[in-house]
């Protein structure tokens, strides 16, 4: 009998993803990741890595017969995606956090713990799915367009996407929680966690501010020619196409065209300012493992939920990938990903620079 490994974080998707799996025939161990202590990151409300949720989770693990562990990887996850989180915005770059836990935490750590219990896959509640073709792994989008989370996966390799299970690539979210009620899950109708987990109110600032115990220090708004239009108050507040929060007046609207952490300046402009047809990426994974050597064509996203962007991919010697979008793009941000995809075939991605 094969065995598994579920990751449940106490929400609803997960629950499922287990159920899915134990119907299946698999032997399965139900598991929740505590990647941070509330306390540390001065959040006082409920998130997912509370009480309540490894509760919820475990609740589900006992009703369909699994086993349960809680397993403590808060070092790891303050080293690998809480400090790096921490240092991009104190560089001016905006990061994707939820792609460091999945690359790290998820398909890293966690399938070394599965290797440990003997498991054969790791099991988690993406909306995705794994399937082999011509010898090779391939991730794909979900069936459902609304719930796809492929563009946070880019990262998985070859060996990873062999021992995971996505239970819920095939079927919709509106299935999903009449499955959970029909099952009496009590977190059948828990709503769905929006924001980054360790920033649950979506202020970003207050918890690097807490973290790290330093005030930001305040500096210039300038324009593009450098001449000064008033003062920030701290580089980390920022990101780029940002309108809200300036405290600028001004004859037309401003937003942050570019962050320069060197000078402690935020560059404003207007939005046609923003905007731009190439950019470079760095840290690129190939989830078929080759790298091409030539120029090809696909469609690119640069943002979770935006629609795909046609665009020319040039590969280049020193491991870059350049990307020339057929249309101009609008807030081409640094720190955040560009995904490749080949229809509903996920080709890789990598940091923008």
């Amino acid at each position: 009998m094969k065995r598994a490994l579920i990751a449940m974080s106490g929400g609803v998707d997960s629950s499922i993803a287990a159920k899915f799996m134990v119907d299946s025939g698999y032997e399965c161990i139900g598991c929740t990741m505590k990647l941070y202590h509330n306390e540390d990151v001065g959040i006082k409300s409920r998130t997912c890595c509370s009480l309540d949720d490894v509760e919820d989770a475990r609740f589900v693990a006992h009703k369909l017969g699994m086993p349960f562990h809680v397993f403590n990887f808060s070092d790891d996850f303050r080293k690998l995606v809480i400090n790096k989180f921490i240092d991009c915005y104190q560089n001016g770059i905006t990061p994707n956090p939820c792609i460091d836990c999945n690359r790290y935490m998820k398909f890293e750590k966690l399938l070394e713990r599965a290797k440990l219990l003997d498991c054969d896959y790791i099991v988690t509640g993406h909306y995705a799915r794994i399937e082999k073709i011509n010898g090779k792994f391939v991730l794909k989008k979900a069936m459902d367009d609304n719930k796809d989370q492929s563009y946070v996966l880019y990262n998985m390799t070859q060996e990873q996407l062999a021992h995971t299970m996505f239970p819920l690539g095939n079927i919709s979210k509106p299935q999903f929680r009449r499955i959970a009620e029909s099952c009496t899950f009590a977190n059948a109708n828990k709503p769905d966690s929006q924001d980054i987990c360790f920033v649950p109110d979506g202020n970003y600032a207050k918890v690097i501010e807490t973290m790290t115990g330093i005030k930001p220090k305040c500096g210039d708004f300038v324009d593009k020619n450098g001449s000064v239009l008033g003062q920030h108050k701290g580089i980390i507040h920022y990101t780029i196409g940002q309108r809200k929060g300036l405290g600028i007046s001004y004859s037309e609207p401003l937003f942050v065209c570019k962050i320069c952490s060197d000078k402690n300046e935020v560059v404003l402009g207007s939005s046609d300012d923003l905007k731009s047809k190439i950019t470079k990426v760095r840290d690129f994974n190939w989830i078929s493992g080759v790298t091409p050597t030539e120029p090809f064509r696909c469609k690119v996203r640069i943002r979770y939920k935006q629609d795909e962007q046609s665009a020319l991919i040039l590969p280049n010697a020193d491991g870059t990938v350049t990307i020339e979008f057929d249309e101009f793009q609008r807030a081409i941000t640094s720190g955040q990903a560009a995904v490749l995809y080949d229809g509903d075939i996920v080709l890789g991605g990598g940091t923008i620079i």
